[in-house]
């Protein structure tokens, strides 16, 4: 296992953290952070709606709000290695399940503006992407060929997470059936990651509202290389990576906090060594949102994955994270990150884990 941190700041908190063991704020009635100014967050959340919603679609959300477009999937040639038909599964899983209440439930985002996205990435990528104009090589490093399609999954999945913060923000978490997309750079996708959802979702979020510090926690099997690349020269958001450190990428950023975990590691490892970060991050740093990846690719069964996961284990990591954020009063807004195997129906199953273990911190925590 390999422990780095970056910056002097935040090396820190945290290393004052773990020496003096921080008491941990507690708190089982929240209070979570509100919008600056009410008018431009409702606005903000109306906009992001699918056209034709009305404003009473928020108000009939009474229990977890689960942030669904039909839109999150497009074409992929035949055989193509990333799994696309899953965002559509992982809904129809949670409603053939009873987890979630549709009517109760989902909101749909509109996509993401190009003058969101361009609050991390570069105006010229932004352009090209969306507009169909990057380069052979740049399409190569993605995975993906560019389609107009393709486009717009990637500013919808955008949309999705940047509403599912600021949902989080009015009902104290909210989670997205799709997003995680933490190989994209400010001005190239990697991995495929085309746009940084979970980046733009935390500048935005404090661009626009009350909210001045967001820990991003980022459990996928991957490290967050592009988030990490994008706010490593800013205080107001801490990048927490937690990920096999013989994987992709080769060439690792510098996150706030890392922790590489070794090939096999297995649940209890994973766990104990949760435990032994997370809380230490959150009452050092004390953010005011957290945005959670919960990429289900540590899975003992995943393509891309080597940690060894059970479905067990992820129930475990994906309650405690959710439940540590919450007890403490801070809003949390889910991902479902990287996930990667030929069984559709059983990935999308496995994605809906973090949406099963919110909905039982969501009741536990009376939200």
């Amino acid at each position: 296992m390999k422990i780095s941190y970056n910056g002097e700041l935040r090396n820190a908190l945290v290393m004052e953290a773990e020496a003096s063991r921080v008491t941990k704020r507690s708190s089982t009635s929240a209070k979570f952070a509100k919008c600056e100014n009410p008018d431009l967050c409702g606005g903000y959340l109306q906009s992001f709606l699918i056209e034709g919603s009305s404003p009473q679609q928020l108000e009939n959300v009474c229990r977890l709000p689960i942030v669904h477009h039909n839109g999150y999937v497009c074409d992929l040639p035949p055989n193509h290695r990333f799994p696309m038909a899953k965002f559509h599964n992982v809904l129809e899983h949670l409603i053939k399940d009873g987890v979630i209440a549709p009517d109760k439930q989902v909101v749909c985002p509109q996509q993401v503006p190009s003058e969101i996205a361009c609050t991390v990435h570069s105006a010229k990528y932004v352009e090209d992407f969306f507009c169909g104009k990057t380069s052979a090589e740049e399409q190569r490093a993605t995975g993906f060929t560019w389609t107009s399609g393709l486009a717009s999954r990637v500013r919808y999945e955008t949309g999705g997470t940047v509403l599912a913060a600021q949902l989080s923000l009015q009902r104290g978490m909210a989670c997205s059936t799709a997003g995680g997309t933490h190989h994209a750079y400010p001005d190239h996708g990697s991995g495929f990651c085309l746009i940084n959802d979970l980046a733009v979702a935390a500048q935005y979020t404090i661009n626009t509202t009350s909210v001045s510090k967001v820990l991003v926690v980022d459990l996928d099997v991957h490290q967050g290389d592009g988030t990490a690349h994008i706010f490593k020269n800013q205080d107001c958001v801490f990048t927490f990576s937690m990920h096999c450190i013989q994987n992709f990428p080769l060439r690792k950023q510098h996150s706030d906090l890392d922790v590489g975990l070794d090939k096999g590691t297995g649940d209890v490892r994973f766990i104990s060594t949760l435990h032994d970060y997370l809380p230490f991050v959150l009452d050092s740093f004390r953010p005011d949102l957290v945005l959670y990846d919960a990429g289900v690719d540590p899975h003992k069964d995943d393509e891309l994955g080597k940690l060894q996961l059970t479905d067990k284990g992820l129930f475990e990591r994906d309650f405690y994270v959710m439940n540590e954020v919450v007890r403490r009063g801070i809003p949390c807004a889910s991902v479902i990150g990287g996930g990667y195997s030929r069984d559709i129906n059983m990935l999308a199953n496995r994605h809906t884990i973090v949406h099963r273990a919110a909905t039982k911190v969501w009741t536990n925590r009376k939200l």
